[in-house]
């Protein structure tokens, strides 16, 4: 067994997997010369032991001896003797910070005789009892598993008793009694005696710490901020230093810049005559840092030279906790400080500007997640707000607006100026033009990749999702929730971060990071966080390797997602092109009898999705555009079974001719499979239905064609989907082929035809079957796009319109994911898939180029996987543009 304990000076600031942040930042302040309490750490692998095991590592107590010994020796005392008792404190540490997650004990070695001596030495019985009192309440809470208001009822009959509101009123011999009082609830409640040896109180409080690593809070902060489960926690056992001696005593907490804001200056709190506890807690006022230079100015000089010195040697924002006792100064803690998005930025430039760190350190400092933040609206956090319920933020941004229950009244109140929010159980692609509408959408069910939430991140749309205290009764214009109704016309306000619905309308703030990206604010217009963000971005765009291009459909989004920075587009879905008005044409597609009706059918549609293709071209000048053919089963351009069926039930009863709704009903049924999503959709649609990718195919040639004969640069890409043989791609390809050429020979009497504007195609990767036989379907490709959205349904065996709502929660829960799939990618499987398609397509076609189409292109922790292995491009949607070049730039630095 390695070494499992490690003096403080035996560490240092790199060792933190080992000694965790706490320990190795002791360590590291220790051999900086800096005022630490002497101590040692117990290490993370002792606390792994005893996760696996139930116990400590049977060598530990025997280390745990040799270093008590010699901090007995540095301090000159001892643990439990009568006259000036040794005491130490017990604290969690683990690699990553997870502030307040885990346990503390303080005060260990105290006990019914050493009190006294303690009362003694110090010449203040009253601290001594209140450091009893402290330790029997945190032990009996960490250790003991009592519940704390047993504590805090008794401090409160205590102080009623007193006729005082205020801890500091009790004197020695009410916190004597209150001891009393402590030791018999232990006794009462946990059937023991409270333990008077200090190593038993000792050996206790480690194996509670190392216990807390999994209590609930932990677990779900480290799922919160993805956090791996299996790091465990190092132990922390330090000589202890008091703030509660008197008024010459005190504790704080200090960062070295604002963390809220990233300016310089002294920030933080003290507390005179108390211990850190107290500060956390709140259970007594503080005051500014700054004002702690009137009460003791020497302390304070000593603090604002560590703090100087500690942000020199870390290059960073730290934050400090610290304890004054009679007038020294002891450092408990540093680290590097959370902060906002927006001091985040903020301080990485600021310590470009001085000289700690250069660009590319400045780059690793921020991340995607940050940048995402600052680009949405928000609303204002001090507006007055009537929470109605909490469920999934699935696009973020604050919106707010009148109730709406369908797309159609959407759009009649968007064009009446109204802003509104759409209110649906779910969205289907039929509700597009009512998502456009509406200033945000808000759904009873689904997850962050179900319909509504996918679309609307790619709109930039606000969205909630998943809200299922909400009775959404479409018919009669009204939500219940929790006894209120709330009916159409009523206006709500959504937080598509936090996911909360709240009555009326919440004031926002706008974002001008966006503005930014627009346009409409320029980098040196004076706001410093839109430079600090310009600085970093520009910087990253530099030296990424990987491309971003975009998601985009109509020529707004890709004027959009230019602005933002697009270098393409990397999928174009052409399902919308059969909504809408165009529906007629489509239904006409499917009941087509013969060879004559249906070619009529596309005939009409071409033309119309021409000018699409015009429109999106046109927009993105000469930079790639790739155009996936139709994918949807064609059911979905239907009506419901349902909805069909009661009409035609109803015209029947009413003895009235049913027409075209019987027909629809018959081709509904005819077409309804068990799962569309792994049916006649795709590739498999265009070779069973004649015509109908040649139709799209002539519309995006001649689109091109049209183009190229104003004098510009059309780049269009065909992308054949869910293809899992390569005789699918032949044959699908002959046909694309095929009409290219008859297109090509139709337009060189005007010169836009010959072999210039070769048009490249290719695939989506999205069927297991497919990544694995990449090197056969590579012959037959110009190009790969992943589609990681169905690669994970199809590798997991998840339908992810049903799945997220059904149990991803309890798999979260379980630990089973840290992360949704669908939300980031899925390494071990989906990624081993991916990278399976990337060297084999590779090693078959070492040119072929390669990109990634799904919700993970916009993903910051996938972006890093993709250029990992080798991706040419990412793509996503155009609001998270600038996150995935920012990635991009920060994926070739770690």
């Amino acid at each position: 067994m390695p070494k499992l304990v490690y003096d403080f000076a035996e560490g240092n600031k790199d060792m933190k997997e080992l000694l965790g942040g706490k320990g190795a930042n002791l360590a590291e302040m220790t051999n900086l010369g800096l005022p630490v309490p002497p101590g040692f750490t117990i290490s993370a692998e002792a606390c792994k032991v005893f996760l696996a095991t139930g116990s400590v590592p049977p060598e530990l107590a025997d280390e745990i001896d040799h270093h008590v010994d010699s901090l007995q020796q540095k301090m000159g005392k001892k643990l439990g003797q009568a006259d000036d008792p040794l005491l130490v404190s017990v604290r969690s540490g683990a690699a990553v910070s997870m502030p307040g997650m885990m346990e503390t004990v303080l005060n260990v070695g105290l006990n019914d005789d050493s009190v006294n001596g303690l009362a003694h030495h110090s010449g203040n019985p009253r601290f001594a009892w209140d450091a009893y009192r402290r330790l029997i309440q945190m032990f009996g809470k960490t250790v003991l598993d009592m519940d704390g208001d047993v504590f805090e009822d008794a401090i409160e009959a205590a102080k009623r008793a007193k006729g005082t509101k205020n801890d500091l009123d009790l004197d020695a011999d009410d916190l004597k009694a209150l001891v009393g009082t402590f030791k018999a609830a232990v006794q009462e409640h946990t059937g023991r005696e409270f333990p008077q040896d200090p190593r038993e109180q000792m050996d206790l409080a480690i194996e509670a710490v190392f216990g807390s690593w999994n209590s609930q809070r932990a677990i779900l902060y480290r799922r919160q901020e993805r956090i791996a489960t299996d790091l465990g926690t190092a132990v922390n056992i330090c000589s202890m230093v008091f703030g509660n001696l008197g008024m010459d005593s005190g504790t704080g907490v200090a960062f070295t810049r604002d963390p809220s804001s990233g300016q310089p200056g002294v920030y933080g709190d003290y507390l005179q005559n108390a211990q850190g506890e107290d500060v956390v807690a709140g259970i007594r006022n503080t005051v500014p840092l700054a004002e702690m230079e009137q009460l003791d100015k020497k302390s304070y000089d000593d603090l604002m030279a560590i703090m100087a010195k500690l942000e020199g040697h870390y290059r960073d924002l730290c934050d400090i906790e610290f304890t004054v006792e009679r007038g020294k100064l002891w450092m408990l803690q540093t680290r590097v400080g959370k902060r906002t998005a927006g001091a985040a930025f903020r301080i990485a430039t600021s310590l470009i500007d001085e000289g700690m760190i250069d660009t590319d350190e400045a780059l690793r400092r921020v991340n995607g997640a940050q940048l995402a933040q600052l680009m949405f609206p928000r609303f204002d956090s001090d507006a007055d707000k009537d929470l109605v319920t909490k469920a999934i933020g699935a696009s973020p941004g604050a919106a707010s607006g009148k109730v709406v229950f369908t797309s159609a009244a959407a759009v009649e109140a968007a064009d009446r100026g109204e802003k509104v929010i759409l209110v649906r159980r779910e969205t289907n692609p039929d509700d597009l033009h009512g998502m456009i509408a509406a200033q945000g959408i808000l759904t009873s069910r689904g997850g962050k990749t179900s319909h509504a939430a996918v679309v609307a991140r790619g709109m930039g749309k606000t969205c909630v999702c998943g809200a299922e205290e909400l009775d959404v009764e479409v018919a009669a214009g009204k939500i219940t929730v929790h006894g209120t109704t709330i009916a159409a016309g009523d206006v709500i306000s959504i937080d598509g971060t936090t996911g909360e619905v709240f009555l009326g309308e919440v004031p926002v703030v706008p974002s001008p990071v966006v503005q930014y990206f627009e346009g409409s604010l320029a980098p040196d217009a004076g706001d410093e966080l839109v430079a600090a963000v310009h600085r970093l971005i520009t910087h990253a765009d530099e030296i990424r390797r990987l491309g971003v291009r975009t998601n985009a459909d109509t020529a707004d989004d890709a004027s959009r997602a230019r602005r933002f920075g697009a270098e393409g587009i990397g999928l174009c879905r052409t399902e919308h092109m059969f909504l809408g008005e165009r529906r007629e044409a489509v239904e006409r597609l499917i009941l087509a009898d013969d060879a004559a009706e249906r070619e009529a059918a596309l005939a009409e549609l071409e033309p119309l999705q021409r000018g699409d293709f015009l429109e999106l071209l046109t927009a993105m000048g000469g930079l790639p555009v790739t155009i996936r053919l139709i994918d949807p089963p064609l059911h979905e351009f239907l009506p419901s079974m349902e909805e069909l069926a009661v009409k035609v039930a109803i015209a029947e009863e009413r003895g009235e001719d049913p027409g075209r709704n019987k027909a629809l009903l018959a081709a509904v049924e005819r077409l309804h499979e068990q799962n569309p999503m792994l049916g006649l959709r795709g590739v498999r649609l265009g070779l069973v239905v004649p015509g109908l990718f040649a139709m799209q195919v002539r519309a995006i040639a001649s689109a091109a064609a049209e183009l190229r004969k104003q004098g510009k640069d059309p780049r269009p890409e065909i992308m054949i989907p869910l293809v899992g043989a390569v005789q699918e791609l032949q044959l699908a390809r002959d046909e694309v082929d095929a009409v290219l050429a008859e297109v090509d020979r139709s337009t060189e009497a005007d010169g836009t035809g010959g072999v210039e504007w070769k048009t490249p195609i290719g695939t989506m990767i999205e069927l297991p079957r497919a990544a694995v036989i990449a090197d056969q379907i590579a012959e037959a490709a110009d190009f790969f796009s992943f589609g990681t959205n169905d690669l994970t349904q199809t590798t997991w065996g998840f339908s992810r319109d049903d799945v997220e709502g059904a149990f991803f929660s309890s798999y979260l829960e379980k630990g089973i994911f840290a992360v949704s799939p669908f939300e980031s990618i899925d390494r071990e499987g989906v990624g081993a898939l991916v990278r399976t398609g990337v060297e084999r397509g590779r090693a078959a076609k070492p040119d072929l180029k390669l990109g990634i189409c799904g919700e993970h292109g916009g993903d910051p922790d996938s972006i890093h996987f993709f250029h990992e292995v080798g991706l040419d491009y990412v793509s996503c949607s155009p609001f998270r543009i600038p996150v995935a070049r920012l990635e991009a730039g920060r994926a070739t630095l770690l």
